[in-house]
């Protein structure tokens, strides 16, 4: 797959592309796993081990139960994260960083310095 389309004008003018992806590339797929509001920072309250649903949620301040909760089984169905039920009654939940979400990890530390160096 190539990193770049070619652009040309037509004869009318209008631009075309010169053999477009025909599916979604790199970037694109990493940010259909890993996009969406809440999910890095998820991770990231994750890295140094396992965290009760409740801890994690009053760690991400500005989100409700709710969206933590979609934002949780959405990362568990792409396995980056790991769901371990502690009780039954009442209820007790730790997620965990699997694996794969721990490859998230370098990336979510780019982010975080360039986010810091260029004071955004």
């Amino acid at each position: 797959m190539s990193d770049s389309v070619e652009i040309v004008t037509n004869a009318n003018g209008q631009k075309e592309a010169i053999a477009p992806c025909l599916e979604p590339c790199p970037i694109e797929r990493g940010m259909r796993i890993l996009g969406g509001k809440w999910k890095g920072s998820i991770l990231w309250h994750l890295k140094d081990g396992p965290v009760r649903f409740n801890d994690l949620a009053r760690q991400l301040g500005g989100a409700s139960k709710k969206m933590v909760s979609q934002r949780l089984r959405e990362m568990e169905e792409a396995n980056l994260v790991e769901r371990k039920v502690l009780c039954d009654r009442p209820i007790a939940v730790t997620y965990e960083i699997t694996e794969f979400g721990r490859t998230a990890l370098g990336f979510l530390e780019e982010v975080k310095n360039w986010v810091e160096s260029n004071q955004l």
